[in-house]
This record gives C-alpha cells, structure tokens and sequence, in this order.
C-alpha cells in the first residue's frame, strides 16, 4: 500500500517539488500519494501543474491531488511536511520594516530578534491548529516534519501539545550544518566535505561543530581559525562567524548574516555594522537582505512560471536529489535503510548543560524504527550561555503565542539578545504595540481587546521613530533588472569559455 505524503504550504512552489522530486527518486516511494493544500489557490495551481507533468512524464505510479481544504488534504496523511510562511511576504515587510523605524536593523528576522519573534506570533497557532488537525483526521501514525522558522520556537509548541495528548509526533528539519560543514572542509583543503567528520550540536542556527576530524586527526580551534583567515572568500564573507570562532573557540553553523542578529555585539551600532559583513550577497547580512531576495524570487517565478512549465518533465534519473533531511527520513521509516542526519528535537539531556524541555538540534539517526538520539554530553561553557540566552527568549516567545499574553511578549523582546542591546525598555514596549497593531490580522491568538488596547499606547506613545532602511539595505531589483543580470551572466560565462577554449589551442 502507497503512502500518503500532504504538504502544508504547498504553495512554497520551489521547495515542495523539490521534496516531490527527492521522494520520487526513492523506487519504493514512486507510489507516494501526494496532497497539496494551500490558502493560495494561485500558488497551488502552479506547484500542482508542475508536479503532474514531472509524475506523468516519468510514467510514475504517484498520485496528487490538491486542495485549499486543510483537513482534506490532511485526511489519512502517512507524513506532514509543513513549509507555510503565515502571513508571507506582506507579514515578513513588517518584520523588517517595522524594528528599523526603532533603530533594530535585521539580516533575515525569522529565528530570532523582533521579526523572528513576531513570525513566532503567528505561526504558533497554526502549528498547533495542524496538530489539532492531524489528531483528528491523519493516520495513527502520522509523522510531523516541520520545515517552516522559527524553528525552534514552533518545533517546541508542537511537541508540547503532542506531549499533551492534543497532536502527532515531529521533528524540526533545518540544512545549516550542511552548509557549515562544506565550508570547514574547504577551508581545510578537503576536495569533499566526507573528508571531514563532524559533531556538531546547539539549537537551531546556533549549533557549534563542536569537534572536527579531517583525515582521522583532530582539527584544532587554532588551525581551524588559521584556515578561515587565510581563506580568499571566507575571510571576507564570514567575519562575523571568524570573530565568534577566534573568541569561543568553535565555529558556528548559521551564515554570516543570521549569526550576527542572535547576538548583542554586531549590529548594535549602525555605523560598525559594515565592519562585518560583506555585501556580495544578502546571506553575508545585508539588512533585510532575505525579504529583498523573496520578494525578487517571488517576482521572477510568477512572470517565469510558463518556462518552468515548458521545461517541466524531464526524467527523473536527471534530477539531482537534495540534501534536504524530509526525503530520507521518510525513506528510512518506511524501508529501513538508515539515515544519519541532524535534527531538532526535545532535548531530553542529550546537551545536559541545557534545559530538557528545550529543543536541540543534535546528530542522530533513522531506521525501521523510528528516530534515534543519542547523548551528546555538555557544550562548552561560551556556546552554551549564548544557546541559553536564545533558549530564554524562545520560551517566552512560545508562551506568549500560545496565551496570548502581551506582557509575555514583551519581556521576551526585552530578553532578546540584540533588542536589549540597542533599546531601552519604553523602545521596546512601544515597538512590540506597533507590531501588534500592524500584525493584527495575522494574530486571532490576542484577541481585539488586546490589539484595541496595543493601538491606544501606540497612539499616545511618545517615543520618537524615524524613517530608516538600516545600516545595509540594497534597493529590490525588478523583472526586468533580473533578467538582464542574468544574461549578462550568461554572456560573461560564454566569454569566458570561448578565451579558455582559445587559449587551450595556442598552448
């Protein structure tokens, strides 16, 4: 018998078919049945047409349906692969937009800070509305794999209301110790990062490679630096990770950019924030650079959406399957083949210098059997304050969402490592009402009384605000400035095979 795979937030139209297309390179998932739901029926449309024609060209037994009917597509579902942004791009403007008028400027704003806090607002509910839902409607066994940030914080408020009775069993699955992990082994010279063996642990965005082999010997935190400041490209883009590494001791999973909103020394000071990061691309820490690089994608794929189309089909032996974690748990469940991943879940005393109900992200496996954690043992002393102080505001964080307790809400943005650092606590107050009331829509978890009381301090409020785009921000390109880039490069790329190919022949 087939399986039953939903997606929630389907409409995530480049991820969800690269996890249809991951699932379908496994033989003895090819019978997978697929459900789309999402509250996009534009957006479901695209991602349907897409994967109907890869499934009915490469003649796979599969079946997809779609549905903007939550429960429908949830209904008998085997696995849930959660990928929703709730509130999109038009939420996400605020996240960014909203903290800047206060002086708090963002890379990426949804773990962490202002705007990782508010996504939490709005997503905690949905999660445990999906919980509610597969409860009810799913297979007794169904498995949660959550995708969408912040991670942590959601991961938590799921668990908490399987643990209650109320919801299905899930993990939390992010790819930043891959990327990490590819640049520590070309930093050291490794042709492929299997070269390097790692353990790597924290929570998610603030996991530390807390101990590296490279061709069976113990890599130093001191060689380890050497390599990164020596690096031609790493030495520009990672300062803020190298400054971390040069001062702990041990290198962080999380870019450039994300790394430097989690804590309290980069980017309090509008004028040093161009001291770490570099502007090649948004992930270094462009302000806002995440939002400015959704809307673009956004943007292009709508008006490019008949050419993914065209080329939509080819065989499925062409496709390149992801490092994506979803594809091979789901794998290992169902044929027992083993899987060694990282993951995000209940800590449990696998990291036992954090608390046990917090979630990790931490190595572990997958079999026949289920998922498997072992025990990690403590992190050193400065990686596991700095989780800590993370650990804290997440808590809060969940809490408020789940109650719908403002004055929860705002201590947690008090506690949040770079708000307290440049606010003081009326800044803070004020800020949080601002969000509320801009957010209102989104956030059904506090109620009309509370959001009417949010905009009256607000308009009393006699903190000033400016009009501000941040230390870093990069004007957002249009369709047309896209698609020019694109075929400069395209132009640059054939140049500079042509002058090869010429010099080759006069060699």
């Amino acid at each position: 018998m087939s399986i039953k795979v939903a997606f929630i937030g389907a409409g995530s139209v480049g991820f969800t078919r690269q996890l249809t297309l991951d699932l379908l390179q496994v033989p003895e998932l090819q019978d997978t049945e697929f459900r789309y739901h999402d509250i996009s029926k534009q957006n479901l449309d695209m991602v349907t047409q897409l994967c109907r024609k890869d499934i009915q060209s490469n003649k796979l037994p599969a079946k997809l349906t779609s549905t903007v009917n939550r429960r429908k597509a949830l209904d008998g579902a085997d696995y849930v692969i959660n990928c929703t942004r709730v509130g999109g791009l038009e939420a996400f403007q605020t996240d960014i937009d909203i903290p800047l008028k206060y002086g708090v400027d963002q890379c990426v704003g949804d773990t962490l800070c202002a705007g990782g806090i508010m996504y939490g607002q709005r997503n905690i509910p949905q999660i445990l509305a999906f919980q509610k839902d597969m409860k009810e409607v799913a297979a007794d066994n169904c498995f949660f794999l959550n995708y969408s940030n912040p991670m942590a914080m959601n991961t938590w408020a799921g668990l908490d209301a399987y643990d209650r009775g109320e919801g299905v069993d899930m993990v939390g699955l992010c790819h930043g110790v891959e990327g990490g992990w590819h640049q520590i082994a070309h930093a050291l010279g490794a042709k492929d990062k299997r070269e390097v063996e790692i353990i790597c642990a924290g929570i998610n965005h603030q996991t530390w490679y807390i101990k590296i082999l490279y061709k069976g010997r113990e890599v130093s935190s001191e060689r380890l630096l050497r390599a990164f400041e020596k690096h031609p490209s790493y030495s520009k883009t990672e300062k803020v990770r190298i400054d971390v590494l040069r001062r702990f001791g041990y290198y962080s999973t999380e870019s450039n950019g994300h790394l430097s909103e989690y804590v309290p020394w980069y980017r309090k000071r509008p004028n040093e924030i161009k001291r770490w990061i570099d502007m090649s691309s948004w992930i270094n820490g462009e302000t806002g650079g995440y939002l400015r690089v959704c809307i673009e994608g956004r943007n292009w794929f709508e008006t490019d959406f008949p050419k993914w189309l065209g080329d939509a089909g080819k065989p499925i032996s062409e496709w390149r399957r992801s490092g994506e974690h979803g594809s091979y748990i789901i794998e290992s469940r169902e044929t027992g083949r083993i899987y060694r991943g990282h993951f995000n879940v209940r800590n449990n005393g696998s990291i036992p210098n954090l608390p046990d109900d917090c979630i990790v992200e931490v190595p572990g496996y997958v079999d026949g059997l289920g998922m498997h954690i072992p025990s990690v043992g403590d992190l050193p002393q400065a990686c596991a304050a700095t989780c800590m102080a993370s650990i804290n505001v997440q808590r809060m964080s969940k809490d408020a969402a789940v109650s719908g307790d403002v004055t929860l809400l705002k201590q947690a943005m008090l506690h949040d490592p770079l708000v307290g650092a440049i606010l003081n606590p009326d800044e803070i107050w004020q800020m949080t009402d601002d969000m509320l009331v801009h957010q209102a829509k989104w956030l059904p978890n506090y109620g009309r009384r509370a959001i009417n009381a949010a905009a009256r301090r607000l308009a009393s409020g006699k903190i000033k605000t400016r009009k501000w785009s941040g230390a870093a921000r990069v004007k957002t390109k249009t369709v047309k400035q896209l698609r020019a880039e694109q075929q400069g490069s395209v132009l640059s790329a054939d140049k500079a095979a042509a002058q090869r190919k010429k010099d080759a022949k006069a060699a």
